[in-house]
């Protein structure tokens, strides 16, 4: 265990950066989601919160995710907040991810961080931070990984989000609470590329038939990681 983390860590320092002339790219000010967290506050104000729930979190991919339509017999509560990065999402950990004390953790983020210029070893670090947060405080909570998905509108940065998914993929499989969803091969058409009739004008979000292939590549990891959460201990 120790070897492949040390190897893991190697292989994050060695992924070369997008951004690779200059200094590596700060952090945006998280303050920029004000409104949008105050807006789940006021929602959760006026409406009762689901106990051990399914908690959505990340970027524009999880706000835009119908997610109750998706899986309308679980606890589902969505906090995606869009053009957010690994760091916002730690940064208001203590409100859209802490006080829901989720049963399972659906992740998806690292998207806009590598179009920012962040490196995928930047991005696996920040991810295991995030893990970090969350098993401190809440040691029994499930975490499952969305792969970085790819679209035509950042596709050149297809190879560094590639890289981002393998180091998370692998640092995944060392314990029993991580997971990785592999959502991101099931938008590639034949030929190798996205298939933009999955993405909407943009061709960076899914449409409604990019989150149906996403509900149908994650609905039975889900299930798995459900049924497995209770029988075995953190």
């Amino acid at each position: 265990m120790l070897l492949r983390r040390t190897l893991l860590l190697l292989i994050s320092l060695v992924v070369p950066s997008v951004s690779l002339a200059g200094n590596p790219p700060a952090d945006p000010d998280p303050n920029r989601f004000a409104k949008e967290i105050g807006a789940f506050r006021d929602l959760d104000s006026k409406n009762s919160v689901p106990a051990d729930p399914v908690l959505f979190l990340g970027s524009s991919s999880i706000r835009l995710w119908r997610t109750h339509d998706s899986f309308p017999v679980l606890p589902v509560i969505n906090r995606g907040f869009g053009g957010s990065h690994i760091s916002d999402v730690i940064y208001f950990a203590e409100r859209v991810l802490l006080p829901y004390k989720p049963r399972v953790i659906v992740f998806y983020a690292g998207d806009n961080d590598i179009a920012a210029g962040k490196s995928a070893g930047r991005v696996f670090d920040d991810y295991r931070r995030f893990v970090d947060l969350v098993h401190q405080r809440l040691p029994a909570t499930r975490i499952i990984f969305l792969a970085i998905k790819p679209s035509t509108q950042r596709w050149s940065l297809w190879p560094e989000m590639k890289r981002a998914n393998e180091l998370i993929q692998a640092f995944s499989q060392e314990d029993q609470r991580r997971f990785f969803a592999d959502v991101a091969t099931p938008l590639l058409g034949p030929d190798g590329t996205p298939d933009d009739s999955l993405f909407l004008e943009d061709k960076l979000h899914l449409n409604s038939k990019g989150y149906e292939v996403w509900t149908r590549a994650l609905g039975p990891l889900l299930q798995k990681v459900l049924d497995s959460r209770d029988a075995v201990s953190p």
